[in-house]
């Protein structure tokens, strides 16, 4: 297995982890698995199918412009509102990174 390919498994184990009714950061899966949000959202972009993807959002709360739809939809399932396209991360935010 390549070192890119582990970085991948990592970042899909840790957001295989983000409970039900909550939402992390791609900088908070980064500083987990010791990479880059951007990583992180270009390995959901390719993987995320695999797991619970519309559980990262950006910093900001915001869900990327081609995801909203999808993922408000998945979210609200589980209780998470999504207003203007943004998630209260201080409501239903984790910081996986925070141990």
């Amino acid at each position: 297995m390549g070192a890119l390919e582990e970085v991948a498994d990592s970042v899909l184990l840790a957001v295989a982890t983000i409970p039900e009714g909550r939402v992390t950061s791609y900088g908070s899966i980064g500083r987990l698995v010791g990479r880059g949000p951007r990583l992180v959202a270009r390995v959901l972009a390719t993987r995320g199918d695999e797991v619970c993807w519309w559980r990262v959002v950006r910093a900001d709360g915001s869900i990327a412009p081609q995801l909203v739809a999808e993922a408000t939809v998945l979210l609200g399932r589980e209780g998470v509102p999504v207003r203007a396209g943004r998630v209260d991360l201080r409501r239903h935010g984790i910081d996986l990174a925070d141990g």
